[in-house]
């Protein structure tokens, strides 16, 4: 970075010193900015050549009180002298005297030289140092200016290089309203969303292998029975055999939520078909499962809704919406279901009679292994509304959910008719 600091400070400092030059050996071209030596020569000449005058004119005694008058308002050093050397008003006058002979007598009159021999002959270099002085420190201020910015970027992507997520730059930028303001806005926005990432993915670590460890728990527990009483066999291994299920199912809904997370930026294998046929058909399957908790599904559901979706992924979301309803609403409850169909999107709601969950928890549930804290366990992983949410987002459309006024959970999806590659979190805006 000191480099492009010295790149800057030079390229700027030699613009400025160069232009200013320019404008000032033009205007001395053109005589139009006379030196501080020269005015004080027009000066000395000016004022000589008036006290010469005047004493040939009116005398010694007016030009002595001249001279007195011009000391007293400006001193310059004005002297009058009588001069005995005969043959001296035969000299010739100088820059500093003039000699006047005045009814027989000889006068000299004399201003002395303010400005000495070596500042003379430095002046016209004064003005070239106070170019390359001032235009050193504004050419280093505005490359620090310019620079500084460019340094909190590069300690930013440094500090992401290295994992460190929670590093902001935003706040460094004093105030600035431009465009490297925005950039270092949009890295803290990066930045944030980097550290989400980073966050879930630890955070699914942790659930799966806390999920994956209780099963695992009990296979151990199975063959430690075993050991102890053979007899138990076939118990056991039915007991196994539904461990090794849950195991299949958990390490299944992990990988359709891998692959929906990994494939967010492949094309969809779309299929034109009537997503409310098949909203149909899951809603079928899940009224026969709900007899079981005595529990009836309410739909107003018709019409036809034609779009060109991955029918295995509206499937999956649809049936994991409607399942997660099933399971959490209260026995001798009803879940409702209703459609509203525009020229481009289909919307479906899926409420259910259930606890809810607190207001602070709606987008928290839509994480992988979340629930809400009051839900009562039902089985499953906590991974169907993430898989439905990902696999609706990934057509461009959105899912999230509300609290009815009559209690419960309501969940919205919203279809669209042809896929719209949107980014999640613009659709939550």
């Amino acid at each position: 970075m000191p480099r492009l600091f010295k790149k800057f400070f030079l390229i700027t400092w030699l613009t400025l010193a160069a232009s200013v030059a320019i404008i000032i050996l033009t205007l001395n071209f053109f005589e139009t900015l006379p030196s501080a030596s020269k005015l004080e020569r027009q000066k000395r000449e000016v004022i000589l050549n008036l006290t010469e005058n005047l004493l040939a004119k009116d005398g010694e005694d007016a030009v002595r009180r001249f001279a007195r008058t011009s000391e007293d308002a400006v001193p310059v050093g004005l002297t009058i002298s009588e001069i005995a050397e005969s043959g001296a008003c035969t000299d010739r006058s100088t820059a500093e005297t003039r000699t006047v002979l005045k009814d027989g007598i000889c006068y000299r009159i004399f201003v002395p030289q303010r400005y000495s021999v070596i500042l003379d002959k430095l002046g016209p270099f004064v003005p070239a140092f106070g170019i390359l002085i001032s235009s050193a420190i504004s050419a280093a201020a505005l490359a620090r200016y310019l620079i500084r910015p460019v340094v909190h970027l590069r300690d930013g992507l440094s500090a992401l290089a290295h994992g460190r997520f929670d590093v902001r730059i935003g706040h460094k930028m004093a105030g600035r309203k431009d465009e490297v303001s925005a950039l270092a806005h949009d890295f803290d926005s990066s930045a944030a969303r980097l550290q989400e990432l980073q966050d879930a993915q630890q955070r699914l670590f942790h659930d799966v292998s806390h999920e994956l460890r209780s099963p695992l728990s009990r296979l151990q527990a199975v063959g430690g029975v075993l050991r102890q009483s053979p007899a138990k066999l076939d118990a056991m291994l039915d007991r196994m055999d539904r461990e090794v299920e849950r195991l299949d199912a958990l390490v299944g809904e992990v990988l359709t939520l891998a692959r929906l997370t990994a494939g967010s930026r492949l094309p969809l294998k779309t299929q034109t078909l009537d997503v409310i046929d098949l909203l149909n058909e899951i809603l079928g399957d899940a009224a026969f499962e709900a007899q079981a908790r005595e529990v009836s599904i309410t739909t107003n559901v018709d019409d036809s809704f034609l779009a060109e979706v991955e029918g295995e992924l509206i499937c999956r979301a649809l049936e994991n919406v409607i399942r997660n309803a099933v399971k959490y609403t209260a026995e001798h409850s009803h879940i409702t279901v209703q459609c509203e169909t525009t020229a481009d999107l289909l919307k479906v709601c899926v409420a259910d009679q259930g606890p809810g969950v607190r207001r602070d928890e709606l987008e928290r549930i839509f994480q992988p292994f979340s629930r809400g804290n009051d839900a009562a366990p039902r089985g499953g992983y906590g991974l169907g509304l993430a898989i439905a949410r990902q696999a609706i987002e990934r057509h461009g459309g959105r899912v999230y959910a509300s609290l009815p006024d009559v209690g419960g959970l309501a969940i919205m999806l919203e279809i669209p008719r042809r896929p719209a590659m949107r980014s999640a979190a613009n659709d939550r805006g």
